[in-house]
């Protein structure tokens, strides 16, 4: 090996090292404190175009706006959709993604990170009389966790931009993700990644899974050496063809970016027995796991915008 490859590689390394060793600045007590009020009754399960939907855009805008060096790239920081409910035959108007930017310090292409805010409402009501769909985990948790991560890189400004978004109506087909690729204030192209979290704050096997290296191989390497996290086990894993339920690519709103040919790593945890049940509740959730796992995520997008930085 050359002396000048071998010292690429060192600064890519030193690089590396140096990004992931701020890891732990996320506020994990802020974390937790968003994840209960957007699971909250109050929110009455967050579908779209309801009150509990409202609440939550309100939440979620207040604290995007609030950070530095946070910009809009829609008006408001609003990007407003509509799409046809085949299910209920009719038309929805007006569902928001909720989408704020930071510059990145060396290079114009984005990472995007997503996380659906919606869930599925009130429905009938159970034996205890408790008929709200909190969705804590599914997906009040990877809501959450973007906006911590947000905080994050508003004062530790990252080398790519970084765009940061919170899309509806996931639980009606992927729909707010579908809308932002459709309707991105970049060429797609310029997009060098997406990474997506949907269920990341509970499970008894302390371990959380990345889906997507199975397409997107050249991420693993650099995932593989993040430190890990005592309370927090990254896996890889759900993402292999032909797989059934097992295969993970087009669960959830990476899958949006993924029909556009656009690279992404999903975040999230294995099914679990309150999965879409009105038990999915703040109660239900592990903190310590929670907290280690956004670590852990927060590490890894850490890692992939230095190593993945084009050298000139």
């Amino acid at each position: 090996m050359h002396f000048l490859q071998r010292k690429l590689i060192t600064i890519i390394l030193v690089l590396v090292s140096f990004s992931v060793s701020f890891a732990q600045e996320i506020d994990g007590n802020k974390l937790l404190k968003h994840l209960e009020y957007l699971s909250s009754d109050e929110l009455e399960g967050r579908k779209p175009l309801s009150k509990g939907s409202n609440l939550a855009q309100k939440y979620i805008l207040q604290e995007l706006t609030s950070l530095d060096l946070v910009a809009p790239l829609y008006p408001g920081f609003i990007q407003k959709f509509s799409f046809e409910n085949r299910r209920a035959k009719m038309m929805v108007v007006d569902a928001a993604n909720i989408v704020a930017f930071i510059p990145g310090e060396s290079s114009k292409k984005v990472i995007v990170v997503t996380a659906h805010y919606d869930h599925v409402g009130i429905g009938i009501p159970n034996a205890a009389g408790d008929s709200i769909f909190n969705g804590a985990d599914d997906n009040a948790s990877g809501t959450a966790a973007l906006l911590v991560l947000a905080e994050y890189f508003s004062k530790n400004r990252p080398q790519h931009g970084m765009i940061f978004a919170a899309v509806d109506a996931e639980e009606m087909g992927l729909q707010g993700a579908k809308a932002l690729v459709n309707d991105f204030p970049y060429p797609l192209d310029q997009i060098l990644l997406n990474v997506n979290m949907d269920m990341l704050s509970r499970s008894e096997a302390k371990e959380v899974y990345v889906s997507g290296t199975h397409y997107y191989p050249q991420f693993k390497p650099i995932l593989e050496k993040v430190p890990g996290e005592a309370n927090s086990n990254l896996r890889f894993g759900h993402d292999v063809p032909g797989t059934g339920a097992e295969d993970w690519t087009r669960s959830s709103d990476h899958g949006a970016f993924f029909e556009k040919k656009v690279p992404h790593l999903y975040f999230g945890v294995e099914d679990h027995v309150d999965y879409h049940q009105v038990s999915d509740s703040f109660a239900g959730i592990h903190p310590a796991f929670y907290q280690g796992t956004v670590r852990l995520i927060l590490k890894s997008i850490l890692a992939l915008d230095a190593a993945l930085l084009e050298k000139p």
